[in-house]
């Protein structure tokens, strides 16, 4: 199967007056299609920074990187991002949050229109759709902020802690709920996070990131004989002990 992301031997620092700080150290990696892709490592080691490069908010100093074969540029409509806030519009309705995306893109087609009724209904925020967001918990503005970023189509949709801003139970609930239609839609994704159970619940494969400047330490492959593997299943399975372990002696290894 070819790749749909391919990360190639990239590299990044910060120039300033007071000199130059290496983030990313030839850093190389694949993504396929459908896959869920996690990524963890030491607070400030370049997680976030990697998503911009991927995003083509920042460019690399060394290496590329290529999306379905083709180079990434700033705006590329192929990627979608979820940000830690949902970035919700408290003067429009959810409906009308839902739709900001495709009225900047002047993309609202009928056939999109349609992708966001079938979204709404399905992922139960129909009723909810001529509410603000202040009326609505910190979950549902969360699917809110998908479904606004879904409507788009991306071919990949990047996961910045998403779940970081809500409480511990709303977390598991909300990292559950968003697992649950990244699957069911399909879509490929890479999440960064700070929690290592969530990394192991959500991914097919965890990649692991060392000190800065980040370089891959290693990566996990991540599999659970479950017939209906959800988030909140997978945290149950006998085998997350193992992987939790693995992770977490592998992160402590340079501490």
């Amino acid at each position: 199967m070819k790749p749909l992301l391919e990360v190639i031997d990239v590299s990044l620092s910060y120039h300033a007056v007071s000199g130059e700080t290496a983030a990313l150290s030839h850093i190389s990696f694949n993504l396929f299609p459908g896959e869920f892709l996690a990524i963890v490592g030491p607070s400030g080691c370049g997680k976030s920074t990697l998503l911009n490069l991927i995003c083509g908010l920042l460019a690399p100093e060394q290496g590329v990187i290529l999306l379905d074969g083709s180079p990434i540029n700033l705006g590329d409509c192929r990627i979608g991002y979820m940000l830690q806030k949902d970035h919700l519009l408290e003067w429009r309705t959810i409906y009308k949050n839902v739709l900001l995306g495709l009225e900047i893109r002047k993309e609202l087609t009928r056939e999109k229109l349609d992708y966001i009724e079938d979204m709404l209904t399905t992922y139960g925020l129909d009723k909810f759709r001529n509410c603000h967001p202040s009326q609505l918990s910190g979950g549902m503005r969360q699917r809110a902020a998908l479904i606004r970023t879904l409507a788009m189509k991306p071919e990949l949709l990047l996961l910045d802690e998403p779940f970081s801003a809500l409480d511990y139970q709303t977390r598991l609930n909300v990292s559950d709920d968003i697992g649950k239609i990244l699957r069911q839609e399909k879509k490929t994704a890479i999440l960064v996070t700070h929690d290592i159970a969530e990394a192991i619940s959500m991914a097919d494969r965890v990649i692991i990131l060392s000190s800065r400047p980040a370089t891959v330490q290693k990566i996990i492959p991540v599999k659970f004989d479950l017939e209906n593997r959800t988030p909140l299943n997978s945290r149950n399975a006998p085998e997350f002990k193992s992987y939790f372990n693995l992770i977490w002696k592998e992160l402590n290894k340079n501490a």
